[in-house]
């Protein structure tokens, strides 16, 4: 399958329904490991495809390090996402999320923060990087 931006625009589409979904039923203010077992079981029930807890190699200067590094998903594998349960985002959040994307990679990253009233208009943002840029339109 060729990944495009109007792939990339769909498949966002469809996390973001189902983590709309999952904020629609259980409302802000849990804990995000709820909202990361939640999210799981709707991607299941949407059938989207994807890695929990995912574990992203670091290498420097050629030689991989031992690191913990996790997101939280990826998605089809083009697609890096992180959930949060916070107050508001912070600068650091954005770079977590565009430093998972450049060692994976990957084109687009989502960060979403369940601890807000309209999860789509407070507390989503979707990023992209230089591998976006590159990728053919349909």
């Amino acid at each position: 399958m060729k990944i495009t931006k109007a792939y990339l625009k769909d498949l966002t589409y469809q996390f973001n329904a189902a983590a709309i979904e999952v904020h629609k039923t259980l409302g802000p203010g849990l804990l995000e490991s709820i909202y990361h077992q939640s999210l799981i079981h709707e991607l299941g029930i949407r059938k989207i495809n994807f890695e929990s807890e995912f574990v992203i190699p670091v290498t420097y200067k050629g030689n991989i390090l031992e690191s913990n590094v996790r997101c939280d998903f990826l998605v089809e594998r083009c697609m890096v996402v992180e959930i949060k349960s916070i107050e508001e985002f912070a600068p650091i959040h954005e770079a977590q999320v565009l430093s998972y994307m450049k060692l994976l990679k990957i084109p687009r990253g989502l960060l979403l923060n369940f601890n807000v009233k309209n999860l789509f208009h407070e507390g989503q943002k979707t990023l992209v990087n230089e591998y976006y840029t590159h990728l053919a339109e349909h």
